[in-house]
């Protein structure tokens, strides 16, 4: 007896859903307090001033201000930070 799948099923069509992480704010913008910065998995970014993190490392900004990206440290860590706008 061979062993021959029926024509025509196909065994694709699995796929789970894009999670749409990355960047959501770039240097330089004018961004509000509450506002998500990054969305990732793991600490790929880290928080620096004005920037909270969420359970699930999802960087946000604490007050509005300019977004400001670096690395700092030994390692050279890419740290999100928020200079806050001038009043």
């Amino acid at each position: 007896m061979a062993h021959k799948k029926a024509g025509g099923s196909s065994r694709n069509g699995r796929d789970s859903q894009s999670k749409r992480l990355g960047l959501k704010a770039f240097g330089g913008e004018l961004v509000n307090s509450g506002s998500i910065l990054v969305r990732q998995r793991g600490t790929r970014f880290h928080p620096g001033m004005n920037v909270g993190i969420g359970k699930d490392h999802t960087l946000f900004a604490t007050a509005t201000g300019t977004v400001k990206y670096s690395e700092q440290g030994p390692k050279g860590k890419s740290t999100v930070s928020i200079e806050p706008a001038k009043q």
